[in-house]
């Protein structure tokens, strides 16, 4: 069910496959993305104690610095100690490590505690904000009817949200432990060889700072070369990561019909389709591994390549006999700690693009949730208004949808309070869109509809929904329990031939896989007799259930809903005499066909307004 060119809708997202690399790209660039997400943290009520974590971070890591730059300092009388053979020096610079050493561990282990306690803030404020947002008002089933992102939401609230939230604490401490130290060693270094002149076959020059260019070349020829050979890991991650939500989602649809596909002898059909879902995972993993690889080449021979690099950059000012081999030490030391902070980049690289993958997916799912309002009121030809004369009024609706157009047989339909309401469909006319359109969730067509203001109609849907939790709270959703008495729970599924469920009425199990098909569609209508709304609109519900059952539920609508306004779509039952108004809905496949009705038919329809 999504906007398509000229505002018309289809049924269904489309699930065919994206092109590798492809999958994610309906939310601007990386700025976009990441200003997406600060406005979700923004407005999250932990902020403060996110930005109270966040100080606790860099104070340690700051500190952290410091003390590195005392054991690297260290280094120079402790290597000058063991080349004189000087025993007691020696003994002496192990006490000063061992202090060193305690001060950095408490450092590290606050600084493990502050990463995790920052990620749990993190997710919770990411998580909360999404969940919000998807979850207000028609949103949910708008993006499940709009587009891919909206199919397996729960794999970007779950997964992609613990992953995104995880990586960027890790990146941004890293990133953040990067800069302190390259601003504490980088004037260490420069220190070390501002002062050496280099003579060459008679030419004396001098390079001040050398061993920092040296780092600074070293690092960035190293990050040049890894962007060029790790770029694709951004698009190859993201397609990964869709593939496996697929897969997950295809798991997850078999083992919620695992009856019906048993029932059918089905699963052989059922291996097949997981077979493939499971291919398109793995082929999404072997070229993720193929560019990994590559990647590998750079980063990995340029790991081994810097165990000899600050050697060779700090050689000739040792044998120039201006370093003693403590002071070598401590250029080595402060050499690597340079090159490793501007290498941050490379050793972080397939990290970096895991990140810019997850944060895409959970970027343009947000995007999607904020937006999806906008945009279907944009498609949207369908007028929803709320009267305050407790009516239902249908004015010129026309439902669209990809396989054509319905329309009721009355061009202006006025529903008063009291009535009961029976609309039937000729064939090809989708009753559902019909049912959906009058909740609002289906904004597609022409016309107005109108209903009461404030939220007064209850819509039944003919797929009964339980929540999680107790009979009691599954009654008396979506309204609080402590609305209704212990008594009203019991008339209610007395009411409805489940008088033998007042026990279990605090019992929390899974009640859609306790109960039957049958006994879950009777606890909807227990519900209303609980609730008993003054609107009710249902789609099909009496459909299923046995004639019993079923006089139970009419007894229902006589006695305890007896002032309310009930519209069935449905079928023409042995209770039909219980709906003195009769409406049609009617199946045009294009707009001319209507346009080219003949009069008489019309009037016809018109005629028939009231059974």
């Amino acid at each position: 069910m999504v906007a398509q060119s000229g505002g018309k809708p289809a049924d269904a997202p489309s699930n065919e496959p994206d092109k590798p690399g492809q999958s994610e790209q309906s939310m601007g660039g990386l700025l976009l993305q990441l200003n997406m997400m600060a406005r979700a943290f923004v407005s999250s009520p932990h902020r403060n104690q996110l930005l109270l974590l966040l100080v606790g971070v860099v104070l340690v890591i700051a500190v952290t610095g410091y003390f590195q730059i005392l054991l690297n300092a260290w280094n120079q009388p402790f290597y000058d100690a063991l080349a004189r053979k000087d025993l007691a020096q020696f003994l002496q610079q192990l006490l000063v490590f061992i202090a060193i050493a305690g001060g950095l561990l408490i450092l590290n282990v606050t600084q493990t505690w502050l990463s995790w306690m920052v990620k749990l803030k993190l997710r919770q404020g990411l998580v909360e904000d999404l969940i919000g947002q998807w979850m207000r008002p028609r949103r949910a089933f708008r993006l499940a009817n709009s587009s891919k992102i909206g199919v397996n939401p729960d794999q970007r609230l779950h997964e992609d949200a613990r992953h995104l939230t995880e990586l960027s604490t890790d990146l941004g401490i890293g990133l953040l432990s990067a800069s302190i130290y390259l601003a504490s060693f980088i004037t260490v270094l420069w220190s070390l060889s501002s002062g050496f002149v280099f003579n060459v076959e008679g030419y004396s020059f001098a390079i001040p700072g050398y061993m920092v260019w040296a780092a600074l070349f070293y690092a960035v020829t190293a990050s040049l070369l890894s962007w060029h050979v790790g770029g694709p890991l951004i698009g190859l991650n993201a397609d990964r990561y869709a593939r496996e939500a697929e897969f997950r989602f295809s798991l997850v649809r078999v083992s919620e019909h695992v009856d019906a596909i048993s029932l059918n002898n089905g699963e052989k059909d059922e291996e097949r389709q997981l077979n493939l879902d499971l291919k398109a995972v793995l082929q999404a993993m072997r070229r993720l591994v193929t560019a990994t690889a590559r990647l590998a080449w750079v980063t990995s021979g340029y790991g081994w390549f810097t165990q000899v690099a600050p050697f060779l950059v700090a050689a000739p000012i040792y044998f120039a006999g201006n370093l003693t081999f403590g002071g070598l030490m401590v250029a080595v030391g402060a050499f690597n700690q340079v090159q490793s902070q501007l290498r941050w980049f490379v050793d972080n690289f397939n990290t970096i693009a895991d990140w810019r993958a997850t944060l895409l997916r959970v970027a343009n799912f947000r995007y999607a949730v904020t937006n999806i309002d906008i945009q279907q009121t944009e498609a949207s030809h369908i007028e929803f208004t709320e009267t305050d004369n407790d009516g239902i009024r249908l004015d010129d609706l026309v439902i669209e949808a990809s396989s054509g157009h319905s329309r009721l047989n009355e061009d202006h339909v006025q529903i008063q309070p009291g009535e009961r309401v029976l609309i039937v469909s000729e064939a090809g006319a989708n009753k559902t869109l019909l049912f959906r359109t009058l909740a609002g969730l289906w904004p597609f067509g022409s016309g107005q509809v109108s209903i009461p203001k404030g939220g007064q109609v209850t819509f039944m849907p003919r797929r009964p929904y339980l929540p999680q939790g107790t009979l009691r709270q599954i009654l008396s959703y979506p309204q609080p329990v402590a609305k209704f008495e212990q008594a009203d729970f019991e008339h209610a599924l007395s009411a409805v031939g489940l008088g033998h469920l007042a026990d279990d009425l605090d019992r929390n199990v899974r009640w859609d896989k306790d109960l039957a098909d049958e006994e879950q569609q009777t606890v909807a209508f227990a519900r209303l007799a609980l609730q008993q709304p003054t609107w009710i609109v249902i789609d099909e519900a009496l459909e299923g259930l046995d004639e019993g059952t079923r006089d139970k539920v009419f007894a229902i609508f006589e006695k305890d809903l007896g002032k309310s306004t009930i519209v069935h779509i449905g079928r023409p039952g042995s209770k039909a005499s219980f709906f003195p108004r009769t409406l049609r809905l009617l199946n045009d496949r294009t707009q001319a066909d209507r346009a080219s009705e003949k009069p008489d038919r019309d009037e016809a329809d018109e005629s028939k307004g009231s059974v």
